[in-house]
């Protein structure tokens, strides 16, 4: 998964109607203003400090851009940060983000000063492990190739106190996912939010795990496809287990928000009023703005979870009350 991933997202743009998906900063701009304003909200209550600004993942810098241009108006211009190895996305980011500074990983981010990192839909696109529930135990599902097509086989069989003790008696064919890699990153930014200041805000499809499932899928030209076919020319992703991220934020000493729907925290951050605000400058295309007002709230409200990790010393992030 890390190197289809690795290979897809390096040789094109994957994002809008002539690529695979759509992003929630892509179907309207209410979506990176809100975003924008939320930090900015939590760095004037936290005093307004030198923070930067960090987004993981940031496609074509849409949500930054508009982040930005809204939190610039409440007096936020942070320095920009942004994790991302893909060239060809890096060209598009800086199309709208001269004067960002890149990263390929986290451990190069600044260390003298709180960070505000947004991560949306970032954490599903991280490589997965599956553990299959066999008749005789637990077992690590790995990828054969059988001349040229691949397909997912049972590997070495794994001791069952690495299952949670609460899912162990699971049928046969149970899948339990974890994410080796989300974790890592999780922690290494709890480890700085909570020295350096600052907060982390989270938002992708997922649940609240450990949980039984499946989740791994792909999508090619806006519909599912076998994720097994045609590496590295597909999107690859995973549901992305909230509890776990939580859980290892706790561990790191962060104070955590949520996970609560995608839906409730727009709404409480104000979108219905952006919303109409929108409407009203705009009357003719007010139509189109009240439908993607519904799609971020409703279609994907409940799907898309959202959760803050933030440093114990600074304000509860608004949104999660």
């Amino acid at each position: 998964m890390a190197a289809a991933n690795q290979h897809y997202y390096a040789t094109r743009d994957p994002l809008g109607s002539g690529g695979d998906f759509t992003t929630a900063p892509e179907i309207s701009q209410m979506f990176g203003e809100l975003i924008g304003l939320w930090g900015a909200d939590l760095w004037d209550r936290a005093g307004r400090p030198p923070a930067a600004w960090v987004e993981l993942g940031p496609g074509r810098g849409t949500l930054s851009t508009d982040a930005l241009r809204a939190a610039g108006k409440a007096g936020f211009t942070p320095p920009v940060h942004l994790v991302e190895t893909s060239p060809v996305l890096r060209a598009a980011q800086a199309d709208r983000l001269a004067d960002a500074t890149w990263h390929d990983a986290i451990d190069t981010l600044p260390t003298d000063r709180p960070l505000i990192v947004v991560a949306n839909e970032f954490f599903d696109a991280l490589p997965i492990r599956q553990l299959v529930k066999g008749a005789g135990g637990w077992f690590e599902r790995v990828v054969a190739c059988q001349d040229t097509l691949f397909l997912p086989i049972a590997g070495k069989q794994v001791p069952d106190g690495v299952i949670p003790e609460a899912l162990r008696a699971a049928q046969a064919g149970s899948v339990i996912e974890t994410s080796p890699a989300s974790v890592a990153i999780l922690r290494g930014l709890a480890q700085r939010i909570v020295v350096q200041g600052g907060a982390l805000l989270v938002i992708d499809y997922g649940y609240h795990g450990p949980a039984i499932g499946d989740t791994l899928q792909a999508v090619r030209g806006h519909a599912y496809a076998n994720p097994f076919d045609m590496p590295g020319e597909q999107d690859l992703t995973a549901h992305v287990d909230f509890g776990t991220l939580a859980a290892a934020a706790t561990v790191e000493g962060a104070q955590v928000a949520g996970p609560v729907g995608q839906g409730a925290f727009l709404g409480a951050l104000g979108i219905a009023a952006r919303a109409a605000a929108l409407a009203t400058a705009a009357p003719d295309r007010a139509e189109g703005i009240a439908a993607d007002h519904q799609r971020l709230t409703q279609a994907m409200g409940t799907l898309f979870q959202v959760l803050a990790v933030s440093s114990p010393d600074w304000p509860l992030p608004a949104g999660f009350a």
